[in-house]
Order: structure tokens, then sequence, then C-alpha cells
């Protein structure tokens, strides 16, 4: 039978019908949703949707032909091979001192590759930490320079900062605990400064930083802003030999070393200081003992100067023999601002991030002032001593403390009278034949 097209009918009526239906109420279904700002739940809109929200972390930066040498990682080979001083400005050191410290640190901070993306580098790591710390510039500047991303760069300063510490402490930044030791030192400054029985130079430094949300709890100073405080006891060498970090409660120099566990040591007697012994060519018998400004309490083993009001000629001499000893803490600080110099700025970071990279930073201090490098400090740097016995300043004075700055004083009233006794005794004994140097009376 052969059918007209008359007669043939792709859908009955009823049908057509209920589909104009469906899509039109189908229509109506997406205009409340759009007003709503929602969109269609079908399978493609919701993978859509989580591919726009989904935001790319750039742990990485790619350049086309150098993959394995991200940013500054070629700069640095070009430098170890061809210019010894420029590689000294780019971090702070020699060629020869970066490769101890990354065979020191390397197995630390290793990681292992994936069959995502291969790992840093230990030696891009320990690269863009030094850099940052000679630097101190901001995460985002390294990223560029290094083409690694911002958050990778400040989780791999932390982790290097840490290993670090945790590596070098123990021969970098060690207290001394024998007679031996502490002896050692006491000859240093007797030699160097000219003042015996010195066991180290006192200092203590804010180091600002930026308001994390919640500060309640962190110091202020009188101008509002935020730092954390550090207090430390410097050898003859500017090397530091105990430090610690404070964050809460406004305290000066003196509260510093009075909650500090170096005092509490003190007080229990479990330093070993040598016993109190003659002082040079003399009869006197005198206490070892650091040294340290105006804002220290006077007690047994730590002389502080004599209040600058009416004093006499003897109170002078002691003041500036005093002030040549305390003078490495001054010293020391400022070489740590002046060569890693995300000291002079605020630091964007939170405190105990501050605290990990402060005490890794003091470790890498100590680990090139005993190496004497040049590269970190260069001839005349620091202050020096003539043949006469007076000082030349060094040329860090010129570039300033950065944000290294004194902290206030705040007089204590706790001078004991042996410690008073024994300031008088040093007092005489330095402007006595058997104690007194050529250039002190010039500086009275």
């Amino acid at each position: 039978m052969q059918y007209s097209a008359v007669h043939v009918r792709a859908n009955p009526p009823g049908r057509a019908k209920l589909a104009s239906k469906l899509v039109a109420l189908n229509l109506a279904a997406q205009v409340r949703a759009s007003q709503r700002g929602l969109e269609r739940t079908t399978p493609a809109a919701i993978y859509l949707q989580q591919q726009k929200k989904k935001i790319k972390r750039i742990w990485k930066r790619e350049c086309p032909g150098r993959r394995e040498q991200p940013g500054s990682s070629v700069l640095q080979r070009e430098l170890e091979t061809t210019d010894e001083n420029g590689f000294g400005e780019l971090l702070r050191m020699t060629a020869e001192e970066f490769e101890f410290l990354l065979q020191m640190v390397g197995p630390l901070i290793t990681k292992q590759h994936t069959k995502m993306r291969r790992a840093i580098s230990p030696r891009d790591r320990l690269s863009v930490t030094l850099r940052f710390l000679a630097t101190g510039k901001t995460f985002s500047s390294l990223s560029a320079q290094y083409r690694i991303g911002a958050s990778t760069i400040s989780q791999i300063v932390m982790e290097t900062c840490g290993a670090l510490y945790q590596l070098m402490k123990k021969d970098f930044l060690k207290t001394p605990s024998t007679e031996t030791e502490w002896r050692a030192i006491a000859q240093d400054f007797e030699s160097k400064w000219q003042f015996p029985h010195c066991l180290g130079a006192l200092g203590g430094k804010p180091i600002y930083i930026q308001s994390p949300v919640k500060s309640g709890c962190l110091d202020h100073n009188n101008k509002g802003r935020l730092y954390v405080t550090i207090m430390a006891a410097v050898d003859a060498n500017y090397k530091f030999i105990y430090a610690s970090l404070e964050t809460q409660d406004k305290v000066s120099d003196a509260g510093l070393f009075s909650h500090s566990d170096l005092c509490k040591a003190m007080d229990q007697g479990l330093l070993n200081f040598p016993p109190p012994e003659p002082l040079p060519n003399s009869d006197i018998t005198m206490p070892y003992m650091f040294v340290g400004d105006e804002a220290y309490p006077l007690r047994p083993g730590l002389m502080k100067p004599y209040p600058n009001k009416q004093m006499d000629h003897s109170q002078g001499v002691l003041n500036y023999r005093l002030s040549r000893a305390r003078g490495v803490a001054e010293n020391a600080f400022s070489i740590l601002a002046n060569r890693l110099r995300v000291f002079r700025s605020t630091i964007f970071l939170e405190p105990d991030k501050v605290e990990k990279i402060t005490m890794a930073s003091l470790c890498i201090h100590n680990f090139l002032c005993e190496r004497r490098s040049e590269a970190y400090t260069p001839p005349a740097f620091a202050d020096l001593k003539n043949g006469d016995h007076s000082t030349v300043e060094g040329t860090w004075r010129s570039r300033g403390h950065g944000t290294l700055q004194p902290l206030e004083q705040r007089e204590e009233h706790s001078a004991l009278v042996t410690a008073e006794m024994q300031r008088n005794l040093l007092c005489d004994y330095f402007v006595s034949p058997a104690g007194c140097i050529p250039s002190q009376e010039e500086h009275i």
C-alpha cells in the first residue's frame, strides 16, 4: 500500500503540543536560574564551572630552552667561573664557601623527582635562600629572578633556614661551656681591646616585622611599629656566642637579659666561668664578666659604665675602656645588617618565621667571620685598632644600622655593693701604670 504525503505525520498532534510545552517550561526554568545567578547543572556545566574556579599555582616558571636552569642560577654559574667579586655581591660569600654550605645542608633539603615534574635542586634552594637573606627582597621579586613560584620560594626559604640552623648551631652558634673556652674569649678581649677578664659584650636590637592579623601579644615601640627583640652576646672577633629572641612584653636590653636562659645559667653557676683571678700585672683580684651599656643592670658578672653625670677622670677612663670592649656587639649587629640586608627593613613575615631566619643568619655570619671571608667582611669594614690601641672606625658606619637600632633604655636600680666595688677597682686599675693604654687620655 502506498501512502501519500498527506497521510504521513512525524508526530501525532497531541505529542507535538506536549513537546512544545516542555520546551517552554525548560526555557522558563533557565530564565529563572539565570536571574538567581545559577547555571544549568548538567555534567558539562559543572565541569566548566570547576575549571573557572580553579586557579593555577605556579611551581616553577618555564623558560624555553632553560628548563633545568631557572633564573638567577644561570648568572650564578657564570659568576662562579668568571667574576669572583660579582659572586660575592650576589650571595655575600665566595663560591668555595657556598659549596661548603651546600655539601653540609644539601642532603637535608634534597627533594625527590615525581612523575609530574622534576624537583628543585638543593643548589637552587640554597641559592634563593641566601639571595633572600642578602637582599631582603620580597618572595614575588625573587620569583621573577629564579622563575620559581612565590609561595614555593617562601616554603624553600623557611625549610632551608631551618636546616641551616639545625646543622650549624653546634659549631657556629655555640655558647662556651668550659673554663678553657671562656679563657680563650677573655684572652682575645685583652689582646685586641685591652679589657681583661671579659667573657663577651651584650647587646640588644629590635627586628621590625609586618603586623600579622592577630598581633596583640607582640611588642610595639612608641611609634606603633611592630617588632621582635634579639639579645645577644658577642666575642672579641664579632661572632655571636649566644642569642635569644623575645616576641612578648615590652622590655629593654636589661629586661631581655634578666629573662634569658643565659642569666639563669649564670645565677645557677652552670657555665663554668673561670674563678676570680688577679688582673694582669696587678694584685687586684677580679671575677670574669660580661660588659654591657647603661641599660643593663650592674651585678657580679656584668659590668656597665658609670652614669655620664659628674664623672671624675678615672671614671671617664673606665667608660672609654668599657665602650671599646662592648663596641664589638655594635659592630657585630651592624655587619649582620649591612651584609644580610634582610635586617635593614621591615620583614613581612610572622614572628616564628623571623626567628627561624634570624638564627640561621647568625650561624651564617659566624661561619663567614670564622673563615675571614672578604666577600662578607671586606678589609676595614669592621672597627680596627692601631698600634697605639686607638680605634679606627669601620666603613660600615657610613652605611648605618638599617632597622637594627638600639633598644629603648630603661634604667634598672638593682646594682649590688659587690658589683660597685668591682667597678671602682677596675676604675683604679685602668689609670694605674699596670692597666693604662696610651690612647685613653685622648678620648676623655
